[in-house]
This record gives C-alpha cells, sequence and structure tokens, in this order.
C-alpha cells in the first residue's frame, strides 16, 4: 500500500512540500504556514502544503480581473475547446486522481472513481453548453422595434468546496463558468488540499499548451483562519458558489447579500426515501443502502431518513439489517470494501454523539453505532454505520447529522408519508419507491416532496450532471451542473432596436414639443 501510495502522488506531481498559491498555469510562492494534509485511511501524514494568504488572494485577484478581460472576449466556442482539453487531460488521470481523492477524504475507491468521472462528464456537457448560451426574442409593443435578450459573462466566479467532493464540485462551477467567459478562484476545504493541487497541476497543462494568459483558473489553498471572510465580502467577485453547513451558508449569504452580490449555497440535506405498499421492496433495500453507507454518510445527498408503510415495514428492516451485517469497512483503496472512514475524528465524536442522543430521546439502535479499533483502525476515524428506529418529532431527526445514521420510520396513509418527509428544514434530495402511478405523480406534484430533487425509483444519493443540482429551505437555494444552471453564472440583458423613423414610446405614452 504504501508504494501504491508513493506511486499516485510521484503521478500525480505532489511532493513532501506543495505549494497552495496557482494562477491557472504558475505556482508562485505563497506566504502562510505549512498546513499538513493526513490520511483518514490510515492516519498518516500523506504530504504539506504552504498555505495562502490575505496577500496572496489579493494578488490572485488582481491576476483574475485582468485575465476576465481577455477570457471573456474569446468566442463561446473556443472556451469550450479549452473545456474540452481539460476533459481529455482529466481523462488521462483518472485513475491516480481517483485514488488521492480516496485517500486524502476517506471514500471508497469506486467513488473516488465516479467522482474524477463526474469532472468528465461536466467537461463534456459543458462543452456543448458553449454553442447553447442562448437568449429569446420577445414582440415589442412598438411598430418597427426588436426585444430580445442575451447574456454576457459574469467576471470572477470564487468557488468554496467541501471535504466530501473534494473535486467534482468546483469542476461543476468551473467549467461552466469558463464557458460562460468567467474566471474562476477555488478555495478548497483544507482538509482536502492536495486533491486540488492535483487538479491545477493536471489544468495547468492544458493552459500553457495554449498559451493562455495566467489568472482564468486560480486556487488559493488556506484553512479559514488564513484567509476568512474577506473572499465572500470582495465586491470584486460578484458570484460566491458555496458548498457547505446551513450554519456557515447562512453566514456566508448574509456577507455577500450585503454587498449585492450573488450566491449559489449548496447547503445541508436531511433526505428521505419513502416506501410505498406498491414499492419493489428489494430494488427500494439496495437503493436505502447505498444511499445510507456510501462516503460514509457524508454526502449531502446521503439518506438519512426511510419512511416505510406499515405493510412494509417489518420487511425492509430485516433486509436493511442483513445488508448491514455484509458491509466491508476498511482501508478505502481496497477495490473490495464499502465503506471508509469518516473525514476525521471530530466526524467520528459527531457520530457517537448522535447516536446517544438518539437513544436519549427514546429511539432504538437496531446495529452499529459504535467506533471501530484495532488492526486496519488505527485512525481512529472508523465507525459501524448505524440503524435507528425513530419517531419523526424527535430533534435529532430534524437535523442533519453528517455521519452514517439512518433513521427508520413507520407511517399508515401518503399524506402522513409526505407530511413527515417534507416536516424538515431542508430540502435537498427525495425519493418515493412505488409502482403506483398515482402515488408516484403525488409525490413529484406540487403538494409533495418539497425538495430541488425528487426521484422515483432511484435514491437520493448521486445525481446526474444533465440536471440542476440544489435544494430549497435550509439547503440554500442555489442551483449547479447541469440544465439551465449556466445562467447563474452570466449577467442578463435586455435589449430593444428601433430600426424604424418614429420614437413611439411604450403603453401608449405621447410627449410632444
Amino acid at each position: 500500500m504504501k508504494e501504491q501510495i508513493a506511486n499516485i502522488l510521484s503521478t500525480l506531481d505532489i511532493h513532501s512540500e506543495n505549494p497552495g498559491l496557482c494562477t491557472g498555469k504558475n505556482w508562485p510562492e505563497a506566504g502562510g504556514d505549512f498546513i499538513v494534509s493526513y490520511s483518514p485511511a490510515d492516519g498518516k501524514p500523506i504530504a504539506s502544503i504552504k498555505q495562502a494568504t490575505s496577500r496572496d488572494f489579493h494578488y490572485l485577484l488582481d491576476m483574475a480581473t485582468g485575465a476576465f478581460r481577455e477570457w471573456r472576449k474569446k468566442p463561446a466556442p473556443q472556451r469550450g475547446e479549452i473545456v474540452r482539453q481539460i476533459g481529455l487531460e482529466l481523462r488521462k488521470y483518472k485513475e491516480p486522481l481517483g485514488k488521492l481523492v480516496s485517500y486524502e477524504m476517506g471514500k471508497i475507491y469506486q467513488e473516488g472513481l465516479g467522482e474524477v468521472q463526474e469532472m468528465i462528464d461536466i467537461c463534456d456537457f459543458a462543452v456543448g453548453q458553449s454553442r447553447q448560451l442562448y437568449g429569446f426574442t420577445m414582440q415589442s409593443e412598438r411598430p418597427n422595434h426588436r426585444m430580445y435578450d442575451q447574456y454576457h459573462p459574469l467576471g470572477i466566479v470564487g468557488v468554496v468546496s467541501a471535504f466530501n467532493f473534494p473535486v467534482a464540485v468546483w469542476a461543476w462551477n468551473a467549467m461552466i463558468a469558463l464557458v460562460a467567459g468567467d474566471v474562476v478562484i477555488w478555495k478548497p476545504s483544507s482538509k482536502v488540499l492536495l486533491c486540488a493541487i492535483a487538479v491545477h497541476k493536471i489544468v495547468a497543462r492544458v493552459m500553457e499548451r495554449n498559451g493562455l494568459p495566467e489568472g482564468i483558473l486560480n486556487l488559493v489553498a488556506a484553512s479559514s483562519r488564513n484567509l476568512g471572510d474577506e473572499f465572500f465580502t470582495e465586491k470584486s467577485i460578484p458570484l460566491i458558489s458555496f458548498t457547505g453547513s446551513t450554519r456557515i451558508g447562512k453566514k456566508v449569504g448574509k456577507m455577500v447579500g450585503e454587498r449585492l452580490g450573488r450566491t449559489i449555497l449548496e447547503l445541508g440535506g436531511n433526505n428521505a426515501i419513502i416506501v410505498t405498499p406498491h414499492a419493489n421492496v428489494n430494488l427500494a433495500v439496495r437503493a436505502i443502502l447505498f444511499g445510507a453507507v456510501g462516503t460514509c454518510g457524508q454526502r449531502c445527498t446521503s439518506t438519512r431518513r426511510v419512511i416505510v408503510h406499515e405493510s412494509h415495514y417489518e420487511t425492509v428492516k430485516e433486509q436493511l439489517l442483513s445488508g448491514y451485517k455484509s458491509l466491508k469497512i476498511g482501508h478505502p483503496l481496497d477495490p473490495e470494501i464499502h465503506v471508509g472512514p469518516l473525514i476525521d475524528k471530530v466526524a467520528k465524536d459527531t457520530f457517537l454523539t448522535a447516536v446517544e442522543q438518539v437513544k436519549s430521546e427514546g429511539g432504538s439502535i437496531l446495529c452499529g453505532g459504535v467506533e471501530l479499533s484495532g488492526t486496519g483502525y488505527e485512525s481512529g476515524c472508523y465507525v459501524m454505520p448505524a440503524i435507528a428506529e425513530v419517531m419523526d418529532h424527535y430533534q435529532i431527526v430534524q437535523e442533519e447529522t453528517f455521519v452514517p445514521l439512518l433513521y427508520l420510520i413507520k407511517y399508515r396513509t401518503l399524506e402522513e408519508a409526505i407530511q413527515i418527509h417534507n416536516d424538515v428544514p431542508q430540502g435537498l434530495s427525495s425519493a418515493m419507491f412505488t409502482t403506483n402511478l398515482s402515488e408516484a405523480e403525488y409525490f413529484l406534484s406540487n403538494v409533495g416532496s418539497d425538495c430541488g430533487i425528487a426521484n422515483i425509483n432511484i435514491g437520493t444519493s448521486g445525481a446526474e450532471i444533465g440536471g440542476a443540482f440544489g435544494g430549497e429551505k435550509d439547503t440554500g437555494g442555489g442551483r449547479e451542473s447541469g440544465s439551465d444552471a449556466w445562467k447563474a453564472y452570466m449577467r442578463r440583458q435586455t435589449n430593444t432596436i428601433n430600426y424604424g423613423t418614429e420614437l413611439p414610446l411604450a403603453q401608449g405614452i405621447r410627449f410632444e414639443l
């Protein structure tokens, strides 16, 4: 394993000490202290990163401002060509980058590969989008006038990503921003800085090969202690895309809003699956298993609540308990493993505290809920995923606990199930398993799921890049990735052209001298 990790780092040009500042092509010397990245898989140090400072951030701002003036002049399909080349370069490094994601973050090997594939997929999507930044033509009420709207590049896009998706969330934002004509400054989670550095090493090859200016894709790697709120209060960044907790997201939204900036907020999820009397139970259980334990319960789309009709409750419970007994927990680079570690010991403690709160509120832990120790678990970040029987009104059930803790809730009527489903502050992803058309349509109607994502007969976890990703309520309301999410990265302009010789006013107003 040690030799394998060394080969991964060498292939990705990761050294024992790494600069935390990148202008897309070059790596200026950052002015901050070193921070060490540790793997939750084995607790060992991977490499050090020289953190960026406030001064470094402002240096990047100047670089990005100048780059935007030039980048926006390129026709959108030419910008798409650069994105196409980035996608090709990522394909070359899918295996080692996926393994670094697994080792630095802790998600299993297959999920690490899948995350890099998401980056490749959004590149492909964005290339097509570069020829489809459509406006609309409207009918003017005035004779000899034409009205239409169009979209222009916005400027600098600030991307702040969370630890659970160290590379994909950046790509969702950056590739769409690039074809829109924007430039990007990325501040990744301080827990997974090496993944971000590896990505920029890959991207730099494309930028250099095409003779592009510095400042188009920028990286500022630093903890919040080194680079804090000024990232959000900076007026020259018109759009901030922030992925993280609802608590911090509200703070970010307030700071950006006070300067009348824009935000895309991807915050908490407390996602549920409803299993109806007409469900294919075997299919539902398979979806619940991956949704609950994938990424060790650290996805914003992880399945946290399962709302099961009383006719299937015991069957679903029995099958889930059987599935949990078969889980293989261990080093994420082992291809046979189903569940890797939590991101750190703080997350482990959060898990154990949540389990105790379930008990204190009257719930029952059916399986799991304990820390794993011994050979292979020396990092102190491994736990046995838990299943709990609860009532929907428990306080702990109303919260997003970012750990592998699954709640089972029984219901009798469809209306009751929908009420339980929607009766939480968050509104990201949701699903129903049913073969009944009426139940499915009811769930997808305006009186059904109140989430930004609603699925039938697939789970809550994971999303294709072709759809707009995001949620409602405490989830933040922003949208990233596919569909028409590109519009958030551009400024909209309405245009009216008078090609006649008269000057009629709108609404029939007469003004004559």
